[in-house]
């Protein structure tokens, strides 16, 4: 997966991992560095304090800056300060997010704002950009900021021209921080069903999967491990969840969000057998689904994923949107 400039009018100019196309995000590391890094606070200065951003929280902003403005390094001053739980490195976060080039006053985007769906993101800049980062870490649930950069701060290598944004321009977020999102299922545990693969929880709820030494299903299965109690999940949702994936043949990882922060995407942006273990269910719930081939990646595979290779997931529904 690789950093991209993706749905800028629907999230606000966020800069995400892009989405994995037809199945269940893609082989990756299982890294935990971003669960470890330290928390940057950014200083307020005289170019962010230049940004006049007034009423009230997840109200759309009224934004106003003299233009141009000009910011030589990433400056944040925090307009509302929150009541809530500081934000830390690695967690998911819903915000509302406004953008705006400051060098011509030009809004960028908007989102979340008024009633609208927040935008959940990653607070880890190997995954989304460093100005965004910049401006929700280390402040309270509650807060409203404006963090003003350069587009080499902000944006780092990306191609920033499909924003309308010159490299010499400056950028200006405005963000609320409107919550932080569970990152573990906290429904009621049920008893395990007989014939799956068994499942051990870390302290901090994260799977460890040993399968069964018999031959797995030819068909999708699905059994539910705790049991929810929130919203169900549509076929239309955008989906939050934590999820762990084994090969059956050789019972090892090779996917996980765990140790990258909770994953957020369409209910249907994954492969078939994926998406049958969410339809349904209950937010904060934990299901695991034993996939096959025709299920999953096909008689193709997928990198290390053979085309005869049944896939293991056990994912954890933290949030729905519908």
């Amino acid at each position: 997966m690789r950093k991209t400039l993706s749905l800028i009018a629907a999230v606000g100019a966020i800069l995400a991992l892009a989405a994995c196309s037809s199945g269940a995000p893609a082989p990756t590391s299982t890294s935990t560095s971003a669960a470890s890094a330290k928390c940057v606070s950014t200083p307020s200065g005289a170019t962010s304090k230049a940004v006049s951003v007034t009423g009230d929280f997840r109200a759309t902003p009224t934004v106003k800056f003299s233009a141009p403005l000009k910011a030589t390094s990433t400056e944040r001053t925090v307009v509302i300060k929150g009541k809530g739980s500081d934000v830390k490195p690695s967690s998911t976060v819903d915000i509302a997010l406004a953008a705006y080039n400051g060098t011509t006053g030009k809004l960028l985007s908007a989102s979340g704002f008024d009633k609208t769906s927040p935008v959940p993101i990653v607070v880890d800049d190997t995954q989304y950009v460093p100005g965004l980062v910049r401006t929700i870490e280390c402040v309270p649930v509650g807060s409203r900021v404006v963090t003003t950069s350069t587009v080499k701060d902000s944006f780092g290598s990306q191609d920033t021209s499909s924003l309308g944004l010159k490299a010499t321009d400056t950028v200006v977020f405005v963000a609320d921080v409107v919550d932080l999102v569970p990152t573990r299922a906290n429904g009621t545990p049920v008893a395990p069903t007989a014939g799956f693969p068994t499942v051990k929880l870390s302290s901090i709820g994260q799977p460890t999967i040993t399968i069964p030494k018999t031959a797995p299903p030819t068909t999708t299965k699905i059994a539910v491990l705790k049991q929810g109690d929130g919203a169900v999940v549509k076929s239309t949702d955008t989906i939050s969840l934590q999820y762990q994936g084994v090969l059956w043949r050789t019972g090892k990882v090779f996917d996980q969000s765990w140790g990258r922060g909770v994953y957020s995407g369409a209910v249907t942006g994954f492969v078939a057998g994926f998406t049958k273990a969410l339809e349904g269910q209950k937010v904060g719930s934990q299901v695991i689904v034993i996939i096959p081939p025709a299920d999953g990646y096909g008689t193709k595979g997928k990198g290390d994923i053979k085309g005869t290779d049944t896939m293991v997931f056990v994912i954890d529904i933290v949030k729905t949107t519908h």
